[in-house]
């Protein structure tokens, strides 16, 4: 299989690979590599493929990928390059030999100067291609990678791995600016990252004639995402108050600037424990961001404990059969939020359906058999963004085999009375046996006290 190079962007260290893999299982892309050639800390990753036409495939849509090149040369110093693209590549040179062309010589970790960056193009002169120069739209483009290593302060006077090859794709980067929230009509406290919710929808595997919902949908960032890579997106919030928002700003306003008008089908108000779907099987994504009391408060219906039910009434006409009658909530503790999103992904995904949602943990508290579990579905990906005393992991499900009454979901229940809350906050006790969810919300205002 011919050898191609990945180049990632800097950002999301840990979410680049999932989001490759993902887009590779979309694609229907056959992907080879050694582990031990992908590094957090370093942008270059070397894979094999049946074609460029596959490559192309796998990055026409990749938000932490910035190019994939045609491999031609690698080595750890000029020569061994030079050697590996006389020795390995001469049977294509002919194929170039007549095309517009442009070098381009870039480094990681360093700079070179102008003066060097034609010394090495020079240095290619052997490939004694006759066609034109062209800098602006060539019909082929060469580069030129140099890897400088990624350790802060370390200054070298030669790359430590060198790579040349031909730039096949480039990915979609450019739509994390068309998503910015700064350009966005209407927000709320709780909308979600356009880059993260961009490699949300594909890690959702996002396409066209699929159904991706988002039960905790707020102000619908997720729905746009997905349904600019083709799907059919909706969304319900116990809470209709952030879906219609002010005045004349909505979730539809946003609907209306990404022109998706044809794709989010509607954004409905209900509480997901008591949802409105008769259907088991019908979804094939869920994508969400789960409240965990921080930036929005999590609640359900229902009464608060010990609380007795009591008909009241208004002019003689009883509460609850109003127009604008709206029912008890009580707090929805993340543990119960958990269980629930995870046996409704059971119960309403396709096979093969992906569960996309953010786990919020407190860092020093976690470990991976925080992560919550169901017999259905097996875990894709944890990839945490960290931010510093708190992280968040971006957790892949998918689901494996259909779903049953006996299959319940395995969450470590972590609902305790406020008295005992007030106390574990008071003396600051851990239990190893808790996960890193426990009580975040009380520890993230409590940082720093």
């Amino acid at each position: 299989m011919p050898a191609f190079l990945v180049q990632f962007a800097q950002s999301h260290d840990e979410f680049r690979l999932p989001e490759f893999l993902s887009l590779a299982k979309l694609e229907k892309v056959k992907v080879t590599y050694d582990e031990k050639d992908y590094k957090l800390d370093n942008p270059f990753f070397k894979v094999q493929l049946d074609c460029k036409e596959d490559a192309q495939k796998l990055v026409k849509r990749a938000i932490l990928i910035k190019h994939i090149f045609e491999l031609w040369g690698e080595g750890s110093n000029y020569d061994q390059v030079h050697k590996q693209v006389k020795e390995e590549t001469k049977d294509r040179w002919n194929d170039y030999m007549t095309c517009s062309f442009r070098f381009t010589v870039s480094a990681f970790g360093s700079t070179i100067t102008y003066k060097e960056q034609l010394d090495i193009i020079n240095s290619f002169s052997y490939l004694g291609f006759e066609g034109p120069i062209d800098m602006k739209n060539p019909d082929v483009k060469f580069h030129v990678l140099a890897d400088y290593g990624a350790e802060h302060g370390t200054e070298r006077d030669a790359p430590i791995y060198i790579y040349m090859g031909i730039l096949v794709a480039t990915g979609s980067r450019d739509l994390v600016n068309l998503y910015n929230l700064k350009k966005r009509k209407y927000l709320g406290t709780t909308s979600m990252d356009a880059e993260l919710s961009l490699v949300m929808a594909n890690q959702a595997l996002a396409a066209p004639g699929k159904i991706v919902y988002d039960p905790f949908v707020g102000t619908g960032s997720f729905l746009f995402t997905c349904a600019h890579f083709g799907a059919f997106t909706m969304g319900s919030d116990i809470d209709g108050r952030q879906i219609r928002g002010k005045g004349k700003s909505g979730v539809k306003t946003n609907i209306e600037q990404y022109n998706l008008q044809g794709r989010v089908l509607d954004a409905l108000v209900f509480d997901i424990c008591h949802n409105p779907w008769r259907s088991q099987q019908w979804l094939d994504a869920i994508v969400t961001d789960p409240p965990y009391g921080v930036r929005a408060g999590a609640k359900k219906l229902g009464r608060n404990d010990g609380k007795e039910l009591a008909l009241r009434s208004y002019d003689g006409v009883p509460m609850h059969t109003r127009e604008d009658y709206y029912p008890p909530t009580k707090p929805y503790e993340m543990s119960e939020v958990l269980t629930d999103l995870l046996n409704f992904a059971a119960e309403h995904l396709l096979l093969g359906g992906r569960l996309v949602y953010w786990l919020p943990t407190i860092v020093d508290e976690y470990s991976n058999m925080d992560v919550p579990q169901h017999p259905c579905m097996t875990l894709i990906s944890n990839s945490e963004q960290n931010f510093g005393l708190w992280s968040r992991r971006l957790i892949t499900m998918e689901k494996i085999k259909d779903w049953s009454k006996k299959d319940e979901a395995i969450v470590e229940q972590t609902i305790v009375s406020d008295s005992d809350k007030a106390e574990i906050m008071e003396k600051g006790q851990e239990d190893p046996k808790r996960p890193g969810h426990f009580l975040f919300r009380e520890k993230y205002f409590n940082f720093g006290h």
